[in-house]
């Protein structure tokens, strides 16, 4: 599938009616999601046959993207019932198999890594500090292949000085910087859209993790 085309498929798909501010809920849009799931399997092969997961999975937006792209299963993840239920229906109208946990990652017992890749856009950690990096803790323990995350470019040097030396990983690499467009949601934007600076993260987990946590 192309690039063009897998961004046209996901941009049809329905976004949160009554996004919920204290969850950080703001849609991933087509643009990001398309180059970070096209990127993941074509320049890495981290998604075609592979488990997928998509943390904090909203919509639903990156999961159905991971199966556009040929992974054998995805699972989403979410701690808002109202979002899944978009998610499923999402699914449902583009004909894709997708299961759905209703969790918080942060509680997450996944004892094994039952899953080859984690995709995530997970909260920037705006209402509740660091659960960003929460998001990034919990997708390394249970990944075994490789993590996509999208965080603020604002924290780069934290990112990666967390990921590798208090988490862990084999390696934290910067893919590219992106804009993540953040349209009028809530009562107190006062702009029609802002655009914010993302790093598109691919993280790699330790093999002998376990042995650390």
């Amino acid at each position: 599938m192309k690039l063009k085309q897998l961004e046209s498929l996901i941009g049809s798909l329905d976004q949160f009616e009554n996004p919920k501010i204290e969850l950080e809920q703001y849609p991933t849009g087509p643009h990001i999601a398309s180059r970070l799931l096209y990127t993941a399997e074509n320049s890495f092969e981290d998604v075609e046959n592979k488990t997928v997961a998509d943390f904090g999975c909203g919509c639903g937006t990156l999961g159905l993207a991971a199966a556009l792209l040929g992974a054998e299963h995805v699972i989403g993840l979410d701690i808002d019932t109202d979002s899944l239920e978009i998610a499923s229906s999402n699914a449902t109208d583009l004909d894709l198999d997708m299961d759905f946990v209703h969790c918080d990652i942060r509680n997450l017992k996944w004892r094994d890594r039952i899953v080859d890749t984690v995709v995530m856009n997970p909260p920037f950690g705006t209402r509740r500090k660091g659960v960003d990096m929460d998001f990034l803790f919990v997708a390394l323990k249970v990944a075994s292949q490789a993590v996509y995350s999208l965080h603020k470019t604002t924290t780069r040097d934290h990112v990666k000085r967390t990921a590798l030396r208090e988490y862990n990983a084999a390696s934290a690499e910067v893919l590219c910087e992106l804009r993540f467009d953040v349209p009028q949601l809530y009562k107190f934007h006062k702009k029609k859209e802002v655009d914010i600076a993302v790093d598109l993260w691919r993280f790699v987990p330790q093999k002998d993790r376990e042995k650390h946590l």
